[in-house]
């Protein structure tokens, strides 16, 4: 068989499969999205591992073109969208979306324009204040704008944003590896993966515009453009408050002084881009809704669900209020400590390039995800494009475990099984493990002049 006919069966395979989960299934047809998910992977891992004998652009046109099959889709395994629409007609208005909760303006007499009793109806958290920062309200203000009163067109709009950062990925990400000395088809374990395509495309999650700018903040700063890539990096944490993690690492990659500059420009961007929203409507708003994240919010979670079960054994009830926000201080320290020992090893020498800054990088977002009470499964999709840096590959696997996830919505009522949870994390922890094994025995049997 050759190379172009087992590229058009794996192609085939994966965009049938893909469309069929962008427009058919519900959030709680479990077991068809696992009828379209399980040959959407095996049409992924077929491309990704017997991608040699073609040229790149093959991949990266497949890349584009399973993006546009789906972009007319409704997001179907989210609701967001309805709150994006809700905050964007909010802007629309000239309200702050952090001012008041929804209920607040259905209880007034004349609500503002667009804010529909539907539409109320259709909000997945309405007793909670929004949470999406700057750059994804700009997009919803946008979108409401050109389109103002039709759901539809500016869920469209909304979709032709993400893919715009998405052709930005598909063009830097590979660029990327390939300075950095690594085989740029690496891009294909991310640019190709169903659920990427399915949970930002296909539902609208901003992980897509976050992990767009972080790759090209993370190119110029190779090309040493330390302006440009402070101003992407800004308009990534705009998108998604995750890259914030990864700050204390460039100081080891740029100096003290570099750094001071770095993130002088850095915090300016980032104050514009807060500027219209701040207040104190924002500061109690946001506020808010990152404590009841840590305070109240559970999902799928691993380290979390180990402690409130130790809780429960000791007190009789539910410890989250304590837990959550102990591991939020937990993932800091233990990022705090990550940075110290790099900020060490450049002092004797070994200035930290950006290979060893993707691997810390990969670290911090896992230990993240370990200790956090959510993780949904388009929260995968940061470890999945740093580990293509990496020789780490169980975040693929993980893409295809966390899937079961959406078994919790196949009832008639919301029920999360926690033997999946456990299956999921077992068989990933085990994967992590064991690769991680493989890597010390190869860089133990390298020459000493190779390392």
């Amino acid at each position: 068989m050759s190379e172009r006919v087992r590229f058009g069966l794996g192609s085939g395979l994966l965009l049938l499969s893909v469309a069929g989960l962008a427009y058919d299934p519900g959030q709680s047809d479990f077991f068809e999205l696992l009828l379209f998910y399980l040959p959407a992977f095996l049409g992924y891992l077929w491309l990704c591992y017997r991608s040699e004998g073609l040229p790149l652009d093959w991949y990266l046109g497949l890349a584009v073109a399973a993006r546009l099959i789906i972009l007319p889709a409704m997001p179907q395994l989210s609701d967001d969208i309805y709150r994006f629409i809700w905050d964007g007609r909010l802007l629309l208005n000239g309200i702050n979306p952090f001012e008041h909760l929804p209920a607040y303006y259905q209880a007034l007499p004349n609500p503002p324009a667009g804010l529909t009793e539907d539409l109320f109806r259709q909000l997945n958290s309405p007793e909670y204040f929004t949470i999406y920062p700057p750059v994804a309200q700009a997009v919803f203000g946008i979108s409401c704008w050109l389109a103002p009163e039709s759901i539809y067109f500016s869920t469209l709009l909304m979709k032709v944003f993400l893919l715009l950062s998405d052709i930005g990925t598909i063009v830097f990400l590979p660029r990327l590896l390939e300075v950095m000395g690594l085989s740029p088809k690496r891009s294909l374990w991310y640019l190709l993966n169903p659920l990427i395509l399915i949970e930002t495309i296909g539902n609208l999650h901003f992980e897509g515009v976050m992990i767009g700018f972080l790759v090209l903040s993370f190119w110029w700063l190779h090309q040493q453009k330390w302006w440009a890539s402070a101003v992407a990096m800004a308009l990534s944490v705009a998108a998604k408050l995750l890259p914030l993690l990864f700050l204390m690492f460039l100081i080891p990659v740029l100096g003290w002084k570099r750094s001071l500059q770095y993130f002088a420009l850095l915090g300016g961007v980032l104050l514009l881009l807060f500027a219209p929203l701040l207040g104190e409507a924002f500061l109690n708003g946001f506020g808010s809704s990152l404590d009841l994240y840590f305070r109240r919010f559970e999902f799928n979670a691993s380290v979390y669900y180990i402690l409130r079960w130790m809780g429960f054994k000791l007190t009789g009830y539910n410890q989250i209020a304590i837990i959550g926000p102990a591991l939020a201080l937990g993932t800091f320290t233990g990022v705090t400590l990550m940075a110290i020992r790099a900020g060490f090893r450049s002092l004797k020498g070994e200035a930290l390039r950006l290979p060893g800054l993707m691997q810390y990088c990969l670290a911090a977002i896992l230990l993240y995800l370990a200790f956090t009470p959510t993780v949904h499964p388009w929260y995968v999709a940061l470890p999945l494009m740093l580990c293509t840096f990496t020789p780490y590959r169980f975040p693929v696997l993980w893409s295809g475990l966390i899937l079961l996830t959406y078994a919790n919505y196949a009832g008639l009522e919301y029920q999360e099984h926690l033997w999946l949870v456990a299956l999921e994390y077992v068989v990933v922890a085990g994967y992590a493990l064991w690769e991680w094994r493989q890597q010390k025995k190869r860089i133990k049997a390298m020459p000493i002049s190779a390392l």
